[in-house]
């Protein structure tokens, strides 16, 4: 039986995933939204969208103009093609890629490592979601030393029935360089 508290967060948690569900009803809009917001690094162009999300041209194309006319989207000639990436001057940037990554609960999960994981330097997401993609599997590293590999173990499953998405945790004693950077702590 979860406590009050737990079942608050859990309900809280869950209506704002349906919540963005239901005010984004195009599933393609929202995965757009997810693969630039998530990362403002990431960029992506028509065809290789369509391939990725496995969805039409057509499809790809309506959505990316539509972000793209609403200022969300830069566009960039490239060679024979365009390409597309988040507007970060946008004065909604900042907000919605904080939609985006409380929609993945990633800010569930920083909360809940740095809680009671001990000295933690870093936590970084890696792989398909760093890279904008909804795969369903998010990795994350956690680095520092002494860390609390029992308490990891036993937030995992937890995580994931907050946020309904499989996490794949890892733990590092050295900081990182490649991936989305969630949590840094001062070096002071």
């Amino acid at each position: 039986m979860l406590s009050t508290k737990k079942t608050s967060t859990f309900v809280a948690q869950l209506a704002s995933k349906h919540m963005l569900d239901s005010l984004i009803t195009s599933k393609t809009r929202l995965r757009l939204l997810v693969k630039f917001f998530i990362n403002a690094a990431n960029r992506g162009h028509m065809r290789g969208l369509a391939e990725e999300f496995n969805e039409s041209t057509n499809a790809i194309r309506k959505e990316l103009n539509n972000l793209s006319e609403a200022g969300y989207l830069e566009k960039q000639a490239e060679q024979n093609r365009v390409s597309y990436r988040a507007n970060v001057k946008h004065p909604l940037f900042g907000s919605l890629q904080d939609i985006v990554r409380k929609y993945l609960g990633l800010d569930t999960i920083v909360t809940k490592v740095l809680d009671r994981m001990g000295d933690v330097e870093q936590v970084v997401l890696i792989g398909d979601y760093a890279a904008g993609r909804d795969s369903g599997a998010i990795e994350v590293t956690i680095v520092g030393q002494s860390l609390n590999a029992d308490y990891l173990e036993r937030l995992g499953p937890k995580i994931e029935e907050l946020i309904m998405r499989k996490v794949l945790f890892t733990l590092r004693d050295t900081r990182m360089r490649d991936g989305l950077v969630l949590y840094e702590r001062d070096e002071r």
